[in-house]
């Protein structure tokens, strides 16, 4: 292939020196500018070359996450993210993307009355130079305090000179002092000289910087290019800028609806946070899905270019991103300010350009406005985005943006974000805190991002864990709440582990069975699309193969988060908060992995009672205390998940709540047991199961149909049935009485045990049971009598006296 910078290296000396992948991701054209001649046109930005939406998405998270490994996971929570407009407002998006917790800002030259600056610097080679920060929140750049501020990662797409990196690093550095800067750029480009001048800001002000590019080099430049640049523009054309032909398309523009989320922002222009992030990707599916619908279905509509607006590139960027992922053939551009000249040379990086008005009144007055490599691109639909402001007579005159459009594409539609306008702040308006995005994997868990999302905050870095036997003897004797500490976590052995994987391979399609059971229930009783939340963490694999069964059925994607809910001290109600924000509660369904007593259905209930919308009744994979209404099956049988601690759930902890590490305006914490990924088997569970859906498929619709006419209401006999339990044993305590097989395998995995109670014949299903109560020396009694598979019991008056000196159970006094 041609490389696209040749025909202006051939005539005007210009070359590229430096890494091997440069001209990959570089090519060459000459600017209408008579400050520089030459521009350099990436292929990966999504400014001037259509490009494949998950390549420039792509290209921004990749950045992002080298720099948040630069800075440490402590570090990079506490960054802010800054990008230049207009070019790489989307790169710097997808840079706090790659982030992940970074709020993001991006300059603008479009003042709003209400915001006041915080900040302003010039790009002095540019035809538009003043640039402004106009953050709706006047303590973006202060996060975490004046006093202890977090790094500052400015982002462009290339970096030339440097000339604009240090105007804006003076007067941010004036204003909002830090000690630790990053740059990150597409492209590294400086000569040694410009390299010299970030080092001698660094040392004039004592302050860190760092560089991160994807590629680096220099552009070597004749004495004269500037001239004869200039020179060989007038002899293309002979003249500074295309005439505006007046036009006007054949047929309207289609327009299609987003449903954009209320008081989402459109962009960074006032400050985009983690919450924005995570409302906008789980908008995503649905405004892709009534995009293909307005469009005539993915038959219909063919090569598709969504067409950005100048500043407005990341929520076009992110629409196209999901258009791809649903099929769709599709690239991704946006219209610019900057005048360049076209030149159809497969040689040259600007084939072609559609000039026409700006149509949003811009503060410096009215002028042209560009589309470049639309024309002749191939499309049959072109997608042009704009944001509200810009969606006026000018865009639809003969002449503008669409009537141009519709010269290269058979097909034109537009879809318009709602213009995001700030309230103004006053010193007496109090700002409800704003809380976090999920976290995700891999950062946090070993579960697929999009798998489930943890309303939880990470407390990996703080020791939690204590021995199970002064854990039991804090609890019994009220000095604590199990809640706040963690069990050191179970190392299985060689045998166990065998046992686990038997025990997967002979209830694979049983539990297949009961998902896909329960995940129909869910579909046909409680909501076509339902938010699936599970109870972290025994819930949590139960909502990841709920998600894949949705998936695997009906194509649909379900949002699946993990929230905690803590015996006797209610759900996270900050959680729920987030919850309500962003769905609407009458879709959200608990999901827990099976009924005992029925205590944690109980606790659910009280504590929803404050929080109206949200309905308390849980889903769950099996419930053999006869506790709730949707369940997959009532039978008391070996779930393989219950087999383990994290290594079978995304390898996260039980949640944990303290006081002195859980504020009132956080959620809940767990750790992630990065250390125990060579011993992980979460996904290959999640793997296990779904590669049994089709085979269970006929199974799932007829139990399915039976339930529909069953009695299902809840009889709670499995509270009756562990009072009785507690009396005849002389515990009088029901909450050390724990029935069924998954509940009596936390028994011997995380408290003191004191018996185990089994159902007589009970065959494989406590395989595993009898071999950990061997290994803890805990009495396991055959009965005949018992409505579950095992009962699990707890010391009833533990003290450290009660364990021998191996640790293992001895006789209650």
């Amino acid at each position: 292939m041609v490389w696209t910078g040749t025909w202006v290296s051939d005539r005007l000396g210009i070359e590229l020196a430096g890494d091997d992948e440069l001209r990959g991701l570089l090519g060459l054209a000459l600017r209408r500018n008579p400050k520089r001649a030459h521009l350099l046109v990436s292929g990966v930005l999504g400014k001037h070359v259509p490009q494949l939406p998950s390549v420039v998405h792509g290209h921004g998270v990749t950045l992002g996450r080298r720099v948040r490994a630069l800075l440490g996971p402590e570090e990079a929570a506490r960054a802010v993210v800054l990008g230049y407009a207009e070019t790489a407002t989307a790169l710097g998006h997808a840079v706090a993307d790659g982030l992940e917790t970074a709020p993001y800002l991006h300059s603008t030259r479009r003042p709003v009355a209400s915001v006041p600056s915080a900040g302003g610097f010039e790009e002095s080679h540019s035809h538009a130079t003043s640039h402004l920060l106009l953050p709706e929140d006047p303590a973006f750049f202060d996060r975490g305090g004046e006093a202890d501020r977090g790094p500052l990662v400015l982002v462009d797409d290339e970096f030339s000179t440097g000339n604009t990196v240090l105007n804006t690093l003076r007067d941010l550095h004036a204003r909002h002092p830090r000690d630790h800067y990053v740059i990150v750029a597409l492209v590294d480009m400086r000569a040694p000289g410009d390299a010299g001048r970030l080092a001698a800001f660094a040392e004039e002000t004592g302050a860190r910087v760092d560089v991160v590019a994807h590629a680096r080099g220099t552009v070597r430049l004749p004495e004269d290019v500037l001239a004869r640049g200039l020179r060989l523009v007038e002899e293309q054309d002979g003249r500074t800028a295309d005439p505006l032909v007046p036009c006007a398309p054949a047929v309207a523009p289609v327009r299609l609806e987003l449903g954009w989320p209320a008081d989402l922002p459109d962009g960074g222009r006032h400050g985009f946070t983690p919450d924005h992030r995570a409302r906008l990707r789980e908008a995503l599916p649905a405004m892709a899905a009534r995009i293909v619908d307005g469009l005539g279905g993915p038959g219909q509509a063919g090569r598709v270019l969504v067409l950005g607006f100048e500043e407005l590139m990341y929520a076009p960027l992110v629409l196209a991103r999901a258009l791809e992922e649903a099929g769709l053939d599709v690239r991704f551009s946006t219209t610019t300010r900057s005048p360049v000249l076209a030149v159809d040379d497969p040689g040259y990086a600007i084939r072609t350009r559609l000039a026409f008005p700006a149509h949003d009144d811009p503060a410096d007055g009215p002028g042209e406005r560009y589309a470049y490599n639309v024309a002749g691109g191939g499309f049959d639909t072109v997608l042009a985005v704009v944001d509200s402001a810009a969606d006026t007579p000018a865009l639809h005159a003969p002449g503008g943006l669409l009537a141009q459009l519709a010269t290269a594409a058979p097909r034109v539609a537009l879809a318009v974000v709602p213009a995001h306008t700030p309230v103004p702040r006053t010193p007496d308006r109090q700002e409800s805190p704003v809380l976090p995005a999920p976290l995700r994997g891999p950062d946090f868990s070993s579960y697929e991002p999009d798998d489930v999302g943890w309303l939880l905050q990470d407390l990996s870095a703080v020791r939690l864990e204590a021995p199970v036997e002064e854990r039991e003897e804090a609890v019994q004797s009220g000095g604590a709440h199990y809640a706040e500490s963690l069990p050191v976590e179970y190392q299985p052995t060689e045998e166990y582990q065998e046992l686990y994987r038997d025990a997967l391979a002979g209830s694979a399609a049983r539990i297949a069975r009961a998902v896909g059971t329960v995940t129909e229930l869910v579909l046909a009783e409680r909501s076509p699309r339902p938010v699936l939340v599970s109870l972290a963490r025994a819930g949590t694999p139960v909502g990841v193969l709920m998600r894949r069964w949705a998936r695997h059925r009906h194509g649909t994607e379900l949002p699946h988060y993990a929230v905690s809910i803590v015996r006797g001290r209610g759900i996270d109600a900050n959680a729920l908060r987030w919850l309500a924000a962003h769905h609407d509660p009458a879709d959200v369904v608990f999901v827990d992995g099976w009924t005992g007593k029925g205590a944690i259905t109980r606790e659910l209930a009280d504590a929803l009672a404050g929080f109206p919308g949200f309905d308390p009744e849980i889903a769950v994979l099996a419930d053999p205390g006869s506790c709730v209404r949707t369940y997959g099956t009532r039978e008391d049988f070996l779930i393989p998940s219950a087999c383990l601690n994290s290594t079978v759930s995304g390898l996260i902890s039980r949640t944990v709540l303290r006081d002195d590490l859980v504020g009132p305006h956080d959620y809940h914490g767990a750790k992630f047991y990065r250390e125990l990924s060579g011993s992980d088997v979460s996904r290959d569970f999640v793997a296990a199961v779904e590669a049994r859906f089709d085979e269970v498929a006929d199974a799932v619709d007829q139990q399915v149909k039976e339930a529909a006419s069953a009695d299902r209401a809840p009889t709670w006999e499995g509270w009756a049935a562990v009072e009785r339990i507690s009396e005849e044993q002389g515990i009088h305590d029901v909450n050390l009485v724990k029935p069924g097989v998954g509940e009596t395998t936390r028994v011997l995995l995380r408290r003191v045990p004191w018996k185990i109670l089994a159902r007589r014949g009970a065959g494989a299903d406590l395989a595993h049971i009898r071999l950990l109560a061997e290994q803890r020396g805990v009495p396991v009694e055959e009965r005949d009598d018992l409505p579950y598979t095992c009962v699990g019991l707890i010391h009833p008056r533990y003290t450290r006296g009660a364990t021998g000196a191996d640790g293992k159970a001895v006789g209650s006094a």
